[in-house]
């Protein structure tokens, strides 16, 4: 059953929210307008009450954007999800479909998995071949400052587009879990975000060309071997000329002629991927009215 439905049509020849409907423990706050008015863009604030995600949650919204709309699904802060409760596993299920010459950016804060938590998240998207998606998908080690560090049991997020309503475009799931032999701090060793970006349709071929140079860059950067090392890898712990870089990022594109673009983050910082984020999504205020993670 929907804990929540949005519903975004042209109205007027502006994109509204003309229907909008959420349940316990989901709510949904939509500003009259966020940014310059001349902005045509509908904002949905996400949030739940008790300021987190309890266990046995289970959340279901269904989000339409229809033709020539924009719309931007985000949260006022990080989503927490609270520790499980007789193993019992938090669960957020989005559905979206987004029509012709539409635009939907999904660009939440990161999720924040408490200590013994169990989350999985699944995210529906359905396209068609002129609509335009950006969706970012991130979740942190925990409370570091509480010591706990990649603490908890189980998180599972799944993105799925498709286009046309059922031609697979893109289908992707992260699995975090605890192991019998490994614990997930030890395989994620000093990194303390994971994160996702993807940029698919026309709207976003600008980013989506600048984002793949200044990854391209940046990474070579990141990964020059000093000039006093042997060129040999090894073990980096025992290496002096190598140390573990604080920021890792790849970019692949995928669909028919490249359509979409998908990057991945491996950080130690949050920090890090916020400006990161900042930077590479700035020019989206034009389509936004502000730009993602201000």
């Amino acid at each position: 059953m929907e804990t929540g439905k949005v519903v975004v049509e042209r109205v007027g020849g502006k994109s509204a929210a003309i229907h909008c409907y959420s349940k316990y423990p989901l709510k949904f706050i939509i500003p009259n307008k966020v940014g310059p008015s001349q902005i045509d863009a509908v904002w949905i604030y996400t949030i739940t009450y008790g300021g987190g995600i309890v266990s046995g949650d289970a959340i279901k919204c269904d989000i339409s954007v229809g033709d020539g709309c924009t719309t931007v699904l985000t949260t006022q802060a990080s989503t927490k999800v609270y520790k499980s409760v007789e193993s019992k596993c938090s669960e957020q299920v989005l559905e979206a479909r987004i029509g012709s010459d539409a635009l939907l950016a999904v660009i939440p804060d990161p999720v924040t998995c408490f200590s013994t938590a169990k989350y999985s998240q699944t995210q529906v998207f359905k396209v068609f071949p002129s609509s335009s998606l950006l969706i970012v998908d991130w979740i942190t080690s925990g409370r570091y400052g509480r010591g706990e560090k990649w603490d908890f049991e189980l998180y599972k997020s799944t993105n799925n587009i498709f286009l046309d309503a059922d031609e697979p475009l893109f289908l992707d799931t992260i699995l975090l879990e605890q192991g019998r032999y490994s614990s997930i701090a030890e395989r994620m060793q000093d990194y303390q975000v994971i994160a996702m970006v993807i940029l698919l349709g026309p709207k976003l071929k600008f980013i989506q060309d600048q984002i793949q140079e200044n990854v391209k860059n940046l990474m070579s950067q990141q990964l020059r071997i000093p000039s006093g090392s042997s060129g040999r890898y090894g073990d980096i712990d025992d290496n002096p000329f190598l140390t573990r870089p604080s920021f890792l990022a790849s970019c692949s594109v995928f669909g028919q002629k490249g359509r979409g673009v998908v990057v991945r983050i491996a950080a130690m910082t949050t920090e890090s991927v916020y400006s990161f984020l900042q930077c590479q999504l700035s020019g989206l205020d034009s389509l936004l009215g502000v730009a993602p993670y201000r």
